[in-house]
């Protein structure tokens, strides 16, 4: 057997009995895929890791805590076998040859009738990598090969074209906070496969470098019709091509529903019958501060944290914040958009009985080559912001968390 190679085949296990023998760390790495493939599980083994427990806990499994026993794999269409007992391995694997039940065994592959290969997911697709031989297999290389695979599919440097019509429409992707590699893994995909990217000025600007030279890319900032008319113009040119049945992306910087107008272009696409999708993003209220350093919660000094435009300044009638009970919170507030209006800022939350000496960071260009990290409090942080020239975009840190770790993480 040992002479010819394996032959790759994917098994439909959903509904059908599966014997896991043994709790341990084999088990505890196999289950989550025999999970999802709707397999109906049974755990024989006298102990678990506390992982594997809390799957029969939560009823994914059927666990029957004892060692193996023959007869154990009766009725399986597939039985992993990872005990730290050689004899009982031994024992399952030849009542597995006896009832023609496909078997994996962690300790001998020799002795098995099954491989398991390394396996990952990009989009529906299954990618499987399996070694011709049983001996002098390398775990590590098969992996290796796997992932550069799945990371190639998944960030767009290796593209398989699709052979199917592409249902034409917008997805709303949030790029984070400024890193390229900072962006989901199915944002970065989605604009991979883009036909249009509409982007902001504060969405990842590297990664408009490595679209293929077809693709048409928007400066968003650059829409013309005006400063006011812009998320107008935004919207119109979103519907424009994707109503010529093109693969849209609107590529937005951090979330697309933290104060990125995100819902504006759902709602004007949905009223022009146009499909669209929403990509979550890394918010900067939280990626900024952890880049520079600085947790928006810590033990013992936040158990919250409040995230706040900045954009109008507290006296302004249009504001919609409640900066008094801002004031009287004593966890971190974190301002966005808020560099040129935080003098008006730091004065309305010492009135409202902030103390003066509060802590304040301001992060910016945050998780760029170009973040730096300005510390102030708030009786000093508009004098500061002056004499260091902070320029947006730059996120505000106001509270005890500013002091709770180093000045900068690598």
């Amino acid at each position: 057997m040992a002479e010819h190679p394996a032959y790759p085949v994917g098994l439909r296990l959903s509904g059908r009995r599966v014997v896991v023998l043994g709790g341990g760390q084999v088990a505890q790495r196999r289950l989550p895929a025999l999970l999802a493939a709707g397999a109906d599980i049974v755990l024989v083994s006298p102990e678990a890791t506390p992982s594997v427990e809390a799957m029969a806990d939560a009823g994914e499994l059927t666990w029957q805590r004892r060692p193996y026993a023959d007869g154990d794999l009766a009725g399986a269409w597939y039985a992993l076998i990872a005990t730290s007992d050689p004899e009982a391995n031994a024992a399952a694997s030849a009542e597995a040859e006896r009832h023609r039940v496909w078997c994996v065994r962690s300790d001998d592959a020799d002795a098995a009738t099954a491989w398991t290969p390394a396996t990952g997911t990009s989009e529906g697709v299954t990618v499987a990598v399996l070694t011709a031989e049983a001996r002098g297999r390398d775990p590590r290389h098969t992996a290796a090969i796997r992932d550069a695979v799945v990371a190639g599919l998944r960030d767009g440097t290796l593209v398989a074209p699709h052979h199917r019509t592409r249902t034409p429409g917008v997805a709303l992707v949030g790029g984070g906070p400024g890193d390229p590699d900072l962006i989901t893994v199915r944002g970065r995909r989605l604009l991979a496969e883009a036909d249009v990217v509409i982007a902001d000025r504060l969405g990842p600007r590297d990664l408009l470098a490595e679209l293929p030279p077809h693709v048409e890319v928007i400066d968003a900032a650059k829409i013309p019709y005006g400063r006011y008319m812009a998320q107008e113009a935004i919207n119109n040119a979103l519907i424009e091509h994707a109503k010529q049945g093109k693969s849209v992306v609107r590529l937005k910087g951090g979330d697309p529903f933290v104060f990125g107008r995100g819902m504006e272009e759902v709602q004007a696409l949905a009223e022009a019958g146009i499909p669209c999708t929403v990509v979550p993003g890394i918010s900067s209220s939280i990626s900024v501060p952890a880049a520079a350093g600085i947790p928006v919660t810590h033990r013992g000094v936040a158990h919250e944290f409040t995230v706040v435009s900045g954009h109008v300044a507290p006296d302004d009638e249009r504001s919609l914040v409640d900066w008094p009970s801002l004031a009287k919170l004593t966890g971190t507030l974190v301002v966005l958009m808020g560099i040129d209006k935080i003098g008006k800022i730091a004065e309305t939350l010492v009135a409202h009985g902030r103390s003066p000496d509060t802590p304040v960071a301001l992060v910016q260009e945050g998780t760029t080559a170009a973040q730096r990290r300005v510390d102030a409090t708030l009786a000093t942080v508009a004098e500061t912001v002056r004499a260091e020239d902070v320029r947006p975009p730059a996120v505000v840190v106001i509270g005890a968390v500013v002091k709770a770790g180093p000045e900068s993480v690598a």
